[in-house]
């Protein structure tokens, strides 16, 4: 960014390129996210040159007081999406800690300013005939007949127990389930037991008799091609192909089948507070984001089958 571009004085325009510069190379920023962020800091400049009826400098950052910065928010509100504003508003606090870890500014005002309220997208859920037809086809991806037991085995055990990829991919050997149960251990190191159906046992045990790698007590249940820690990406891109392959939705990742574990057992009569515990959710809240899915799906039954509808 050059001073000519925008309405700052000299000392700003030098403070933003160096900010800039520090996020290309320091944070590794992507070429994307860093044009977004210029874009932000053009619109916040130019709001605050006709806001102060002056070009903007260091000095005039530093005197910015909360309602200054809200009514920036408020000139942005008629053309802009909460989500873009919202990522605006981080971007400004962004500049605004670099400017004050350089030493060039003390302003707490942007810190008290909290960004618009943004809408919980809810979770993206598979149907259960494509939740099926994934488990029948991830078995057919790969030349190697243990890697396909392994993709299996893990599907089965994300689905079938509710698990996040990272947590099923924390497992050991020594912590393969050999009951009706299995401990999980969750975000915060919380720890829970989930239900372990007999065809998820089955396919752990396929894959682990197919494995030409020896298992040691310690070492990780999932393992890759050349026989250390399976690679999360690896299994979420074998999951891309499927997708590709069976026309699934874009939103088909590793943590759609958790979703589609609570989703369909909800549907099929669980209560809100044992999925909670399923799925290791801190909070009631989170998990009855899955009433509204459930809801949408009564409705759109109901008007396909309902003679009045």
């Amino acid at each position: 960014m050059t001073e000519s571009s925008l309405p700052v004085t000299s000392d700003l325009d030098e403070a933003i390129t160096s900010w800039h510069e520090w996020f290309a190379h320091v944070r590794r920023g992507s070429a994307h996210t860093l044009i977004s962020y210029a874009n932000d800091i053009r619109h916040f400049c130019e709001f605050l040159s006709d806001h102060l009826g002056a070009r903007v400098s260091v000095d005039a950052l530093s005197r910015l007081e909360v309602r200054d910065i809200r009514a920036w928010l408020a000139h942005r509100a008629p053309d802009y999406e909460n989500t873009s504003t919202a990522r605006a508003l981080s971007t400004v606090k962004s500049f605004y800690r670099y400017l004050e870890k350089e030493g060039m500014l003390t302003n707490s005002a942007i810190f008290h300013i909290r960004g618009p309220k943004l809408k919980k997208s809810l979770p993206k859920a598979l149907a259960v005939e494509q939740a099926q037809q994934a488990l029948d086809t991830i078995g057919t991806q790969h030349d190697d007949d243990w890697v396909n037991k392994r993709d299996v085995a893990l599907l089965v055990l994300i689905y079938g127990c509710g698990l996040r990829i990272s947590e099923a991919l924390s497992l050991n050997y020594r912590d393969i389930p050999k009951g009706d149960s299995v401990s999980i251990t969750g975000k915060g190191n919380k720890q829970r037991n989930v239900p372990v159906l007999p065809l998820v046992r089955e396919a752990i045990g396929e894959y682990v008799a197919a494995c030409p790698y020896p298992f040691t007590a310690a070492a990780p249940l999932f393992l890759g091609k050349r026989g250390k820690a399976l690679d999360p990406a690896i299994f979420q891109l074998q999951l891309r192909k499927l997708r590709n392959a069976l026309n699934l939705p874009e939103s088909t990742t590793p943590h759609a089948f958790r979703h589609s574990f609570a989703t369909h057992l909800l549907s099929n009569g669980s209560d809100l507070r044992s999925i909670q515990e399923l799925l290791g959710h801190a909070s009631l809240s989170t998990t009855q984001r899955y009433t509204h899915i459930d809801k949408t799906r009564l409705m759109q039954a109901y008007k396909n089958a309902h003679p009045r509808a």
